[in-house]
């Protein structure tokens, strides 16, 4: 009932066109649930060794527009939404790893390299909800480690033993794990920005008028990222 309240309320009063905020949390609810349809359905036409990979991306924006929805309705009553973007955040981007590991399975990944994505992932995240919300003290400290790890998943999927795998398959594999290098390199890096922008530091004066604007740096990245990633999966296993 409250929710239908808060929605009868935005009907009413009308989205505030001036909330850039707002509009990324309704817009971006929109895009990933319409984007779990459409890869939910694209799973009836592409091969079958395709099916897990297009599932995976289809849970990543299911999950993220579930969040969304709550986010946007704390967003309209003032709250904090960083617990539910860090609940978020620890479930997709593990799965977006996993789309990693799926890719290059037929070209010879192992278990091995999807624990050491799954594990860098786990720290990256956990390590920057510390610094974020409980010990924002040392936010510095858990950033640096939280950036550590990335860049080693970085160094993993563009330089690694997965970069290996993806040359040695060539083809529409190699260029597919080539763009979603591009998205954890290029779209990732948006979430570190996130970050400084939202915790004190010495980069905090870096960053200066965008230290407000957190939620709508975060919510940019969630949609080009999470969608950007199923849609480069969706490319691949319908050129096979």
């Amino acid at each position: 009932m409250e929710n239908l309240l808060s929605f009868t309320s935005i009907l009413v009063d009308g989205l505030n066109p001036t909330d850039a905020v707002a509009f990324t949390f309704w817009t971006g609810y929109a895009a990933m649930a319409a984007a779990s349809v459409f890869f939910i359905a694209a799973m009836g036409h592409v091969d079958s060794k395709w099916k897990t990979s297009m599932l995976v991306s289809a849970l990543i924006t299911g999950i993220a527009a579930l969040h969304y929805y709550y986010m946007r309705d704390a967003h309209d009553a003032g709250t904090i939404t960083t617990a539910y973007r860090y609940v978020d955040w620890i479930l997709t981007v593990p799965l977006m790893c996993v789309e990693f590991y799926l890719i290059l399975k037929p070209a010879g990944a192992t278990g091995s390299l999807l624990k050491k994505l799954i594990l860098l992932s786990v720290v990256m995240l956990v390590c920057g909800y510390v610094g974020e919300a409980i010990d924002r003290d040392n936010a510095q400290l858990w950033g640096l480690v939280s950036g550590l790890a990335y860049f080693a998943i970085v160094a993993e999927v563009m330089f690694g033993g997965a970069k290996k795998l993806a040359d040695s398959a060539g083809g529409a594999t190699a260029h597919a794990h080539g763009m979603l290098c591009k998205f954890v390199l290029i779209g990732w890096a948006i979430y570190p920005i996130g970050y400084m922008a939202g915790t004190d530091g010495w980069y905090s004066g870096i960053f200066g008028g965008l230290s407000g604007s957190m939620d709508l740096i975060y919510n940019i990245g969630d949609a080009i990222n999470k969608i950007g990633f199923g849609l480069v999966v969706y490319n691949l296993a319908t050129s096979k």
